[in-house]
């Protein structure tokens, strides 16, 4: 054991009131993972002939399956989901560990696994932007008209962890490189519409585990602009010409601020029948009408879900809703905010693998590790890697993100020269807009023994941030779920965060008086709100050490693992399934 991770001699001078080290520990429970590969006998077959009047062409049959696919028998042990076992497809344009550019990738690669857990037979559909080694071709082939012609997708597949994994491929997927969402507004178009029309038929002609999906007690989970079709062409090319009766969909809203708008008359190219073109339509104030994908999700979808509860309440108010609340407001029977978890077996500060060189450590959820323990040895590792003066007594902020508007981070500049007259540190990771890069490095070179600033992004350090810093800055303008302030507090960590969509969710207010809360939050996006917050946390910090732990520990103690959000996601499906106000 690294020696920094014993309670040294200078630090036992400033944590001076200890408790009982036989504190209990918080116990984290892993999600448990089953094989649920159902394979039920699809309600209603699709013949050839059937499929041409949908406007998609078969183009060649499944061959043998590769002889390395799992071909064992269904578990037949009681699931957690009982009756309400569903086939859920999932639909989306990134998926971790092979495709990620944030919070929708892991949730394309966590959720699904959760679903799994609980008994339901669960694929992923998401492009195929490059060769992935656990995915084989199907060699099973699809054309669908878009855009003025035929395009024709391969699908690929990969079972893993109880999930169906299914890539959709095409060249446009391929070019795009590793910005996923590089190209100009068309291109992205004709990209994404074609991932949701390889999606609805992956039910049908994808045999996952030797037999299709069906459309027999299926629900498909639309995951932001990106899929926000797959709602509309399920509706407007199966369910109105008798196919696919028993399948639903459910619309997913991670970020609103992105809705895959363009001119009207681009919507020729999606092949939407004329009837539906005016769930498309939307007048702007400033640019007048024009076509908005989301839109039509939205409101052909049989459920929505927004990534948490005060992201649901926000998209329904003028501000929150960029243009779409009075749509939401008008369903707002359909719209639920359910909260995403994240992946303990990544984010564990008693395995991370990241806090087991440079003299970091790994540690548990105890009294005896932030006290003076593990926790404390991360903080001066972090502090020595850096090059900042190994300070046990200084309170040590940090903040990761994109560095942008969005995210506050002008108004952590803004705070910086009060923060930094302060006797504090301050470590900033993040990338993005040139102006807030520049600013982050004169912060560093006028404050050469406060401040460190790195410019891109390290997942190595984002793991060492999260175990090294005592407090998490977070003053995003809006926040739909967030994860970082999950992060922090599971590696006791403190949250200062504005109290908008999953922060104000996820992260309870410090209560001095009953000694409860897990971090600060703070209303108003206003830079003087901000330095409060940090006032309050840092005066904690040092002032009463003993209530600052406790709150470390309640963070810790959370649980914030996918079990609670997959049993949500549940009730969302079953309502979708059995309350369908179309009949």
């Amino acid at each position: 054991m690294s020696a920094w991770c014993r309670v040294a001699p200078r630090l036992e001078s400033f944590h001076t009131e200890r408790r009982s080290a036989s504190a209990p520990k918080s116990r984290i429970t892993a999600i448990g993972r089953t094989d649920n590969r159902r394979c039920r006998a699809p309600k209603q077959q699709l013949s050839i002939t059937k499929l041409w009047s949908t406007g998609v062409k078969s183009i060649r049959t499944t061959r043998q399956r590769a002889s390395h696919v799992d071909y064992s028998p269904p578990s037949t042990s009681a699931s957690l989901a009982g009756e309400n076992a569903t086939n859920v497809i999932l639909v989306g344009s990134e998926v971790a560990p092979w495709s990620k550019t944030g919070g929708l990738g892991d949730v394309m690669g966590s959720l699904p696994k959760a679903l799994a857990a609980r008994g339901h037979r669960v694929m992923v559909v998401a492009p195929r932007y490059r060769n992935y080694a656990e995915a084989f071709d199907t060699s099973i082939r699809k054309a669908f008209p878009i855009f003025g012609g035929d395009h024709e997708v391969g699908y690929f597949h990969a079972y893993l962890d109880g999930v169906d994994f299914v890539f959709v491929d095409h060249p446009s997927f391929h070019h795009v490189g590793d910005d996923i969402y590089s190209g100009d507004r068309a291109s992205q178009h004709f990209r994404f519409a074609l991932l949701s029309r390889a999606a609805l038929e992956a039910a049908w002609h994808v045999p996952c585990g030797g037999c299709p999906y069906g459309d027999h007690n299926t629900v498909f989970v639309a995951n932001d602009w990106q899929a926000a079709l797959v709602p509309v062409y399920l509706q407007a090319y199966y369910r109105d010409h008798g196919k696919m009766l028993g399948a639903r969909a459910i619309q997913v809203v991670h970020n609103m601020a992105h809705q895959g708008r363009g001119p009207a008359e681009e919507l020729d190219g999606l092949f939407i029948p004329d009837h539906y073109r005016g769930h498309f339509m939307l007048d702007d104030p400033i640019g007048g009408e024009h076509m908005n994908i989301l839109k039509a999700g939205l409101a052909v979808a049989h459920r929505i879900v927004a990534v948490s509860h005060g992201y649901a309440w926000e998209i329904q108010t003028d501000m929150g809703g960029w243009g779409l609340a009075p749509m939401l407001r008008d369903q707002s029977w359909k719209v639920r905010g359910i909260v995403n978890g994240i992946d303990y077996s990544e984010w564990n500060p008693e395995t991370d693998q990241f806090l087991q060189s440079d003299g970091y450590c790994n540690y548990g959820a105890d009294w005896e590790s932030v006290s003076g323990g593990g926790k404390v040895a991360c903080k001066a590792a972090l502090q020595r890697q850096l090059g900042l003066p190994e300070r046990a007594e200084v309170p040590l902020l940090g903040f990761i993100g994109r560095l942008d508007h969005q995210k506050g981070v002008d108004q952590i500049f803004e705070a910086a020269e009060w923060l930094l007259e302060m006797d504090v540190q301050l470590v900033m990771l993040g990338s993005g807009r040139e102006d807030m890069q520049d600013t982050m490095r004169h912060l560093e070179n006028s404050h050469r023994d406060k401040c460190r600033g790195w410019v891109g992004f390290s997942v190595e350090m984002a793991h060492r941030i999260n175990a090294g810093c005592d407090i998490l800055l977070m003053p995003s303008r809006f926040e739909p779920c967030g994860l970082n302030q999950l992060y922090a507090m599971r590696y006791g960590t403190v949250p200062v965060v504005h109290a908008v969509g999953g922060l104000r969710d996820t992260v309870e207010p410090y209560n001095p008086y009953e000694n409860t809360g897990t971090g600060w939050n703070y209303e108003g996006a206003e830079t003087n709100n901000l330095i409060s917050a940090i006032n309050n946390a840092t005066n904690t910090y040092r002032q009463h050490y003993d209530a600052f732990q406790d709150m470390q520990l309640r963070g810790m103690a959370k649980d914030f693992t996918w079990n609670l959000a997959a049993e949500l996601y549940e009730k969302a499906i079953v309502d979708a399934k059995f309350d369908d106000y179309r009949g």
